[in-house]
């Protein structure tokens, strides 16, 4: 008999690199249903499987589903969130429209802001293990 495995029910690429990333990832990683995701971080690996190269993945977030489906932007963390107890409304709630346009043009206005956000979180945490 041969052991079947089911593949993840998705599959979260994230920058690593990026504090503010990582920190958003590792809040999401504790929940209960975690361990049925399967999590890359790209600035690690080029590996990332068909349609996503490592540029792509940096630049914006995205998650494979289990059909091998990439989703990106604000429909990323959308499928992201129906997988996670106690964020599925939330990523129901963003896949209907005018919602889920609405939430695409709010991730398209934050990428701009992401370096400076991330620089600023970072001098935060360089000070704060400083004064450790």
């Amino acid at each position: 008999m041969t052991e079947t495995t089911t593949p993840a029910a998705l599959t979260v690429y994230f920058d690593g690199s990026c504090p503010l990333c990582s920190r958003e990832i590792a809040f999401y990683r504790r929940s209960p249903a975690a361990h049925r995701l399967v999590w890359i971080d790209v600035s690690r690996t080029t590996e990332l499987g068909p349609g996503l190269d490592c540029q792509a993945a940096l630049r914006r977030f995205h998650v494979r589903d289990a059909q091998g489906r990439l989703h990106h932007g604000a429909a990323g963390f959308a499928r992201l969130w129906r997988e996670l107890p106690g964020w599925r409304w939330l990523g129901r709630l963003c896949t209907v429209p005018p919602l889920s346009w609405l939430a695409e043009a709010a991730y398209r206005l934050f990428l701009p802001l992401r370096p400076r956000l991330q620089r600023a979180l970072q001098r935060w945490l360089d000070r704060r293990a400083r004064a450790s």
